[in-house]
């Protein structure tokens, strides 16, 4: 558990509160932990959901009458019934407000498994290749605010995690349940929720730029001639993914099998179509050629089957006669099977060029142990995997509850190509980090359904350069998501949004590293930093770092694309990002938003890093341009082996600046584009500046 930041400790002594089988540890000032062990024998082991609980030394005092504790701490009253562990709860700074129950709260927001045949928060039927189908209504959960200030986190019934690898479960009638009292202290609480759960691993910068995807069996050649229009066109890449048909598919043997009646039988596989790979190490050296992280599908269910390339090793590694013919079962809570494939399934592949996987499970949520959802388990053991060895650790995988944020990346699903779908999507992904889920992909553009709408294309495509992970997606239709296949119009615009989010890529990648080491997400509702009715108000807008606001344009416009968001600026000076128009805060606007932009604005005094234009597929931050807006600020920009600080003072309208780089920064140049201001004074450390005005 060490690579989640803390050591599995047990709760100091003077942190408890102790009475027959009942324990409660203050653990800070704002979180209480309630255990009843009916053996009076408490548990400290970390568990699916906890990782450490031994991160604060909070001051409090206590005292018992009758049945009743009450804990006091510095932010905070807990009023605790021993008999049923019911907790009443005041903040210490709110005056008069009335107990809150923190079984009684309304929660905020939260995340959800998977937006698989679902139109947002809505219930309804539709109609998909002729038949009528039933579209999920979605519901967050997991948050851990609420409107009242008070949520719990049940650990009851989660898995306790031994130091060998191996899970226990808990001992019947447990409860385990933990009580956060963060009021409105949205970045606070998330920070002391990482404290407690674990944090988000650092991304790899390449998790960063545009990916390509779609469900489509290509040919060798045909993916690397696709990846090569893309260049010609000037649209940089980051990562390619490879879905499903890159396995055998439908030539597997028809006595294969499956246990999944709805798909067949070569739904899962993990032996390369040499029909359409015929040489797939030099396919993936072609990939890497052009700068490409790869990354391929796996539905791992039916276990390796006799006909694939690995069933040999892997069935003497399991036990299993390989004369026998029979499946080698796909098992994630026998250690053994875990080990064996990581290490003759999945690793040659890595050694021959896959940086990471995508673990699309969709077959349920029951395996051999009472209560264990084999996704937690696929999702837990494949990171811990993919951080073997100092790497940085990698996946794409479904939500898989409270804690699922150690285990980036999120697949949010097969997205319906609708507006409504679009609509949904930004205020899905800021609300979950309500729950510390910062790193959603969702189908850019969506998944299936198309009917080739170029408006709506582009504003789904705009959305996704200003989102967590851009991942372009489709299924097999002709409405993949190729940018020259919408029109003219349509192509131009993308490919300068496309290029924008790989010149982001500095900007993006320091997020990264504030969401690893500070708790502080890229993607955030208004309220986080703003306490007004308006940040509630304004749900589909967000906060893209600390000084940028997206209000992305999510309605269809008028026959030529014009379309009119409604926003809401916090109090300050704010930039349009595209125009350079200066706006106000402190109010609400109705803007009218041509199909070239989308509403993104800039507080001011901010500094935005860019990548330099027409930089291919490269990644390294060697030179730099950085924006920088008229106004006093500090900003720190990361790269993968140092940092370089930011100050910018206004003298009226001159702006002085000062840049100190770390001796392992790896920037070397940056070009400083003032924005509302001339320049002041320069002064650099450590690298090589000039000014563009």
């Amino acid at each position: 558990m060490e690579r989640y930041g803390c050591a599995a400790e047990s709760v100091r002594e003077e942190q408890t509160i102790i009475r027959e089988n009942v324990r409660i540890s203050v653990l800070s000032g704002r979180i209480l932990r309630l255990e009843r062990q009916e053996s009076g024998l408490f548990e400290d082991r970390p568990s699916q959901k906890i990782a450490c609980r031994r991160f604060a030394s909070p001051e409090f005092h206590w005292i018992t009458e009758g049945n009743r504790c009450t804990i006091t701490t510095e932010e905070t009253i807990f009023q605790v019934d021993l008999a049923t562990l019911r907790v009443r709860i005041k903040f210490m700074h709110e005056g008069k407000r009335d107990w809150v129950d923190s079984r009684r709260v309304t929660p905020i927001g939260g995340t959800y498994r998977t937006l698989d045949n679902a139109l947002g928060d809505r219930q309804l039927f539709g109609i998909e290749n002729g038949r009528k189908i039933f579209m999920r209504k979605i519901v967050l959960r997991d948050s851990i605010f609420s409107r009242e200030g008070v949520t719990e986190i049940d650990d009851s019934a989660s898995y306790l995690l031994n130091e060998d690898g191996s899970l226990s479960p808990r001992k019947e009638g447990t409860v385990d349940r933990y009580v956060l009292a963060f009021g409105k202290e949205y970045l606070g609480g998330l920070k002391e929720f990482y404290h407690l759960t674990g944090f988000t691993p650092r991304l790899p910068k390449y998790a960063l730029g545009n990916w390509w995807s779609r469900y489509y069996a290509y040919r060798q050649e045909e993916y690397i001639a696709l990846m090569d229009k893309f260049a010609e066109k000037g649209i940089p890449l980051t990562v390619a993914t490879i879905d499903m048909d890159w396995h055998l598919v439908d030539d597997v043997p028809k006595d294969a099998g499956t246990s999944m009646k709805w798909v067949s039988p070569g739904w899962t596989g993990y032996t390369f179509n040499r029909k359409l790979f015929p040489d797939y190490p030099q396919f993936f050296r072609d990939l890497k050629h052009r700068g490409l992280a790869i990354t391929m599908n796996l539905h791992p269910h039916d276990g390796i089957r006799y006909f694939e390339d690995q069933y040999e090793d892997m069935a003497r590694a399991n036990g299993v006669d390989p004369a026998t013919k029979q499946p080698v079962a796909f098992d994630f809570t026998d250690l053994n099977f875990v080990k064996s494939y990581f290490d003759l399934v999945l690793h040659p592949y890595e050694e021959q060029g896959v940086d990471f996987w995508w673990i699309d499970w969709q077959q349920g949520d029951t395996s051999r142990l009472a209560g264990l959802d084999p996704l937690w388990l696929l999702n837990h053991y494949h990171t811990l995997d993919a951080g073997r060895d100092g790497r940085t650790p990698l996946i794409l995988s479904r939500y898989s509850g409270v804690g699922a944020h150690r285990y980036p990346l999120g697949f949010s699903g097969d997205t319906i190509v609708t507006w409504s779908s679009l609509r949904y999507q930004p205020y899905f992904t800021a609300a979950a980090s309500n729950a510390g889920y910062t790193w959603w992909s969702h189908d850019i553009g969506g998944h299936m359904g198309s009917k080739g709408d170029p408006e709506l294309y582009t504003r789904w495509l705009q959305y996704g350069v200003f989102s967590p992970i851009n991942r372009l997606h489709s299924t097999r239709d002709k409405w993949s998501k190729e940018p020259w296949l919408y029109g003219e119009r349509a192509e131009k615009i993308v490919t300068k949004f496309l290029r924008l989010r790989h010149r982001l890529l500095p900007y993006l990648y320091t997020a990264n590293v504030r969401t690893a080491e500070e708790g502080i997400p890229l993607v955030m509702p208004m309220y986080y930093r703003d306490d007004c009715p308006e940040a509630y108000t304004y749900k589909d807008q967000y906060y893209f770092g600390e000084n940028v606001i997206v209000a992305p344009v999510l309605s269809k416009g008028k026959k030529d694309g014009r379309a009119q968001v409604k926003c809401w600026l916090p109090e300050g000076r704010w930039t349009d990002f595209f125009t350079g128009k200066v706006f106000a805060g402190g109010r609400e606007y109705a803007l009218t938003c041509p199909l070239e932009r989308i509403p993104v604005f800039v507080r001011s005094g901010a500094v935005i890093p860019m990548l330099p234009e027409n930089v291919g597929n490269r990644t390294d931050f060697t030179f730099l341009e950085a924006r920088v807006y008229a106004g006093d600020g500090r900003y720190c920009l990361r790269d993968e082996r140092g940092k370089i600080d930011f100050t910018v003072t206004m003298r009226k309208k001159k702006a002085d600046i000062t840049l100190r780089a770390s001796e392992d920064a790896a920037v070397r140049e940056v070009i400083l584009n003032l924005i509302g201001a001339q320049p002041g004074e320069i002064l650099a450390e450590g690298v090589r500046v000039s000014v563009r005005v």
